[in-house]
């Protein structure tokens, strides 16, 4: 298993990025100026993007793993390694999510605690309902994890 930061041609992994965030135009928002990290074991497996808020913290726009490979801890991997990669730049990480138990449990278990909530941020900013399973995401929650 290995972690390289993509540079060029980041729409590459756009399918994948897809998974977490599912209208393009919302991707486009912070791609161009996120970090983008791709997991491979063999092929890819698994990407997230971290973007800069301020001096003191970042946030993890998005991370996906292919549907495949989803619970095989690449993850969970990802994670652990952009936060040893940023632990000297930032203090802070946030990551915001939609309100379902079994997303907050895994930013959880990878050490992220519930920060704060945008209300009707999925509602207000996607052109169709957003469902993670049964249930439809309304509010954001924000996790935090210090760096």
């Amino acid at each position: 298993m290995k972690i390289e930061k993509i540079s060029e041609n980041k729409k590459q992994f756009l399918d994948l990025l897809l998974l977490a965030d599912e209208q393009e135009n919302m991707i486009d928002r912070y791609l161009t100026r996120g970090d983008v990290f791709a997991l491979y074991d063999d092929d890819v497996k698994s990407v997230c993007v971290v973007v800069p808020i301020d001096g003191q913290t970042c946030e993890l726009k998005n991370i996906a793993t292919d549907e495949k490979y989803q619970g095989k801890g690449y993850g969970t991997a990802l994670i652990h390694f952009i936060v040893d990669f940023y632990k000297n730049d930032y203090k802070t990480m946030l990551v915001g999510t939609g309100d379902t138990p079994a997303i907050l449990s895994f930013y959880e278990r990878c050490g992220f605690e519930k920060s704060y909530r945008v209300k009707n941020f999925f509602t207000e900013n996607y052109d169709h309902p957003m469902f993670e399973g049964d249930i439809q995401l309304v509010d954001m929650i924000y996790l935090k994890r210090d760096l």
